[in-house]
């Protein structure tokens, strides 16, 4: 297990060292002087060469990826232009809400998609089959962004059940209540789209497994139909629900950018954004890189946890 884990490990370098190259050079490809646009007002021809100075960006775009390359694995992913703060430590602090808020939503649909979808696979062409299936089909085809406005609408506007935006509110205390019920809306709408498709995948991956021998043989046996379903035929279907899980933990990742701007979450999505307003470019670089870094780690876990379910993966 050791030798596979650092097999993957080294795997991810060349993943990891292919993103700072596409980030770097998307970053470099955006129109208009960056030094122009974060000088503002004060943009003259001379603070502009000054600051250009300053940033590097008078060097050839090679040597300026290899000076910043260079920096962030030394730990020091720079300093925000519009916060004048270490962009690592501005990307830590919100990624602490972005793991809150994209850690509950990953756990929810996870935890509802399998049971979705191991009871449709059990009830199959049932009325429950059937209904769930109703349920998915139209979860996934609601836009997050669109059902969270509708969210906010119906149960913060008109019914004032839940705050209508943020993760703790401006004045009172700060305790789990407040913020699970500031979480509540956010983390539901960024997990209706990834539970439908969990669901859907958890079906066909239990009723291929319902149709196993060895599922035949521990019916003839006597063993209990729930038995059957959620202690056999369950733990062989992980092995093929596990993937679509690492998946959509990417899938919620991403989706968190969107979902903290609807709902002015202050996580690291709602940051890149205002950085790329900003033209912050060592703050989106730095971001981005991060975020990608997490994803892929996080890859690097599933596959493991996949490989300790069925160790002919590491062969």
């Amino acid at each position: 297990m050791t030798g596979y884990i650092l097999k993957r490990l080294l795997s991810a370098i060349p993943v990891l060292f292919g993103i700072t190259v596409i980030v770097f050079l998307i970053m470099a490809m955006i129109p208009g002087d960056p030094a122009t646009a974060i000088l503002g007002n004060y943009a003259t021809p001379e603070n502009v060469e000054k600051l250009n100075r300053d940033l590097g960006l008078d060097k050839p775009l090679v040597q300026q990826y290899f000076i910043w390359l260079s920096n962030m694995l030394s730990g020091d992913f720079g300093t925000s232009f519009a916060l004048n703060r270490p962009v690592l430590d501005e990307v830590l602090e919100r990624f602490n809400a972005t793991l809150v808020l994209a850690g509950t939503a990953f756990v929810l649909c996870s935890f509802l998609g399998v049971i979705a979808g191991v009871i449709s696979a059990a009830n199959q062409y049932g009325a429950a089959d059937k209904g769930i299936t109703f349920v998915v089909l139209l979860g996934i085809s609601i836009p997050s962004f669109f059902l969270g406005m509708m969210m906010i609408l119906f149960f913060a506007v008109n019914l004032r059940w839940f705050p209508v935006s943020g993760m703790w509110p401006i004045y009172g205390d700060r305790t789990l209540g407040v913020l699970l019920s500031h979480l509540a809306m956010p983390a539901a709408a960024l997990a209706v789209v990834a539970t439908g498709v969990i669901a859907r995948l958890s079906r066909s991956a239990m009723l291929e497994v319902l149709r196993q021998d060895f599922i035949r043989t521990a019916r003839a046996k006597g063993v209990h139909e729930r038995g059957v379903i959620w202690r056999h035929a369950l733990k062989a279907a992980m092995v093929s629900i596990i993937p679509v899980l690492g998946i959509q933990a990417g899938f919620v990742l991403s989706g968190a950018v969107y979902i903290e701007i609807v709902f002015q979450w202050p996580g690291v999505g709602r940051m890149l954004v205002d950085a790329i307003l900003k033209r912050d470019i060592l703050m989106v670089q730095g971001g981005v890189v991060f975020v990608a870094a997490c994803y892929v780690l996080f890859n690097i876990a599933v596959d493991v946890a996949q490989s300790l379910l069925d160790p002919r993966i590491k062969t």
